[in-house]
């Protein structure tokens, strides 16, 4: 299977881009700065701020899927260059959307558990009606809608929460945000009262292969780990999983503030439909390594080596 791949150099793309190679299939991997890493990967660097970029490439590619992981991801990006934003998470998969259809390929697009307030009080489904209360959940949530509307049978839209692993840059997960704060003398805050359902990006990279692969799936679904944590639990197990002091982090509420509280996903129907299956926090947390740029940092705090070491084998359902 030929697959189009963006943001390939990102934590999501880098794991779909390593799932992809290991099942043989043909990647071709769209980038604008940061080379991807795996190899045996077929290469275009392209600036997609631009959307019109992309479209002359895919249709000399002419793929039987693209697998849409370029975003702006972070909140803060988004309100401090909308514009860009705009560009890069309404106005690309539109394009891209269109192009699919045109070819007749399939279109799978990375949205976010964003797109809800966190007030529901019980896990989200797929057909809950959305209420981003920021601009990031407010422009992946108008992706969404064009993906939809200008992709038709073609389109797949997998809402995903907080990723975790190790991405290429070393600076994309959640540990490897902590681990670099760490590193800078930073102590953050983590809420006790935030909750979320961690996703492996290794299992998320899985997981999109195997819809590639499955023509049939298309619509609105949810993927996450199959473990609910606070942000501050998140942050207590990173800690103990790398030996390392509890008072590293602080605890607070989110109480009062702006914020989606409660973000949790119900995964019917992908659940019992494909081979991947969710995973644990546990076994995320075995994934997890020091980013080499907070190696020198974790030795000398922990008196551990930083080599990566596994902590369990097999797959914990």
């Amino acid at each position: 299977m030929k697959i189009a791949l963006t943001g390939a150099s990102g934590l999501a793309g880098h794991h779909a881009a390593l799932a992809a190679l290991a099942r043989n299939h043909e990647v071709h991997a769209f980038y604008h700065s940061r080379k991807p890493t795996p190899k045996g990967l077929n290469l275009h660097q392209l600036d997609l701020s631009e959307p019109e970029s992309i479209v002359g490439p895919l249709l000399e590619l002419f793929p039987d899927v693209i697998i849409h992981a370029a975003a702006v991801s972070s909140p803060a990006d988004c309100d401090a260059d909308p514009e860009r934003a705009e560009k890069l998470n309404v106005a690309l998969p539109r394009r891209l959307a269109q192009v699919a259809h045109h070819l007749g390929c399939r279109l799978i697009h990375l949205s976010t558990d964003m797109v809800f307030d966190g007030q529901s009080g019980t896990p989200y489904r797929s057909t809950d009606l959305p209420n981003p209360i920021g601009l990031y959940g407010q422009l992946k949530l108008l992706a969404e809608r064009e993906v939809l509307e200008h992709g038709v049978d073609e389109a797949t839209v997998l809402r995903i929460p907080i990723l975790t692993g190790n991405s290429p840059s070393g600076t994309r997960s959640v540990h490897e945000k902590l681990f670099h704060a760490w590193a800078a003398g930073e102590r953050p805050t983590l809420f006790t009262d935030e909750i979320r359902q961690p996703l492996s990006a290794a299992n998320l990279g899985e997981l999109l292969v195997e819809l590639c692969e499955r023509r049939n799936l298309h619509g609105i679904f949810h993927w996450a780990g199959n473990e609910t944590v606070t942000r501050h639990d998140m942050g207590l197990r990173i800690l103990k999983r790398f030996g390392l002091p509890e008072d590293l982090i602080q605890a607070a509420s989110c109480e009062g503030q702006r914020r989606a509280s409660d973000l949790r996903f119900e995964l019917a129907p992908l659940v019992g439909k494909l081979k991947t299956v969710p995973i644990s926090y546990e076994f995320q947390l075995d994934e997890m390594e020091v980013p080499a740029a907070s190696r020198q940092w974790y030795e000398q705090t922990s008196g551990r080596s930083a080599a990566p070491v596994r902590l369990k084998k097999g797959v914990d359902f």
